[in-house]
């Protein structure tokens, strides 16, 4: 298997690579949290974190904090296993490039 063949898919697009990167470091962060940070509106991020959650990347947690509704977004085992994986591949590709 090649190098560009251990790379994810699921990590191609910049939004979902930042989403990953600010989970993989914090464990956790919430909408707001994440679109202020990454600079996307609400719809382009809700997107990308659906598309992480099917792959189970990512678990969602819904509450309420006051009267305001709050999504959470929380990295799981299997998407740190996986961003890890990319990264490596990536490091790889350019130590090699």
């Amino acid at each position: 298997m090649s190098i560009i063949d251990k790379l994810n898919k699921a990590f191609d697009h910049r939004i979902r690579l930042g989403i990953m990167s600010i989970l993989i470091v914090n464990d956790a962060a919430d909408f707001k949290q994440l679109k202020e940070e990454l600079g996307v509106t609400d719809g382009n991020l809700a997107s990308h974190t659906k598309a992480l959650e099917k792959e189970k990347y990512i678990r969602v947690e819904k509450s309420f904090i006051g009267r305001k509704p709050n999504t959470k977004y929380i990295i799981t085992q299997h998407g740190k296993e996986a961003f890890t994986s990319h990264i490596n591949a990536l490091e790889k590709l350019i130590k090699n490039g």
